[in-house]
């Protein structure tokens, strides 16, 4: 089992960056693949960018080019990192964690996670 906490969010102004972090607790964070989701008021959780055990990531169409996902196995720790923030970036974040036995392979899907953060919110004013 694993258990998340993330933090960093805050209020920021249109075209800033921010760091999210999501600090895990537990065994073997090694083994698990990552994900950053989001919700916004009125809308379902949606995929923002994911990474494998292995380090190769993806990112949804909406932040790509803007936002990456890092992570450090020795310290337990996955990043988000956003830049060029957009009003439409406000929402709830949320770190998630799935094992598995694959190196590779980003997990995409809600479902197939397993563990979930409580989430940290992100405004941003235009």
């Amino acid at each position: 089992q694993v258990q998340l906490v993330e933090s960093g969010g805050g209020l920021v102004q249109a075209g800033d960056s921010l760091r999210l972090s999501c600090t895990a607790s537990g065994h073997s964070f090694s083994r698990y693949a990552m994900g950053w989701f989001r919700q916004s008021p009125g809308k379902e959780r949606e995929f923002v960018v994911g990474i494998s055990r292995s380090g190769s990531t993806h990112s949804a169409d909406s932040v790509k080019g803007r936002f990456t996902i890092s992570r450090d196995n020795d310290k337990k720790m996955v990043y988000l990192q956003m830049n060029s923030l957009k009003p439409e970036d406000t929402a709830v974040y949320y770190c998630a964690a799935k094992a598995t036995i694959l190196s590779v392979g980003v997990v995409l899907a809600e479902s197939d996670y397993a563990y979930w953060g409580q989430g940290t919110q992100v405004t941003v004013s235009s």
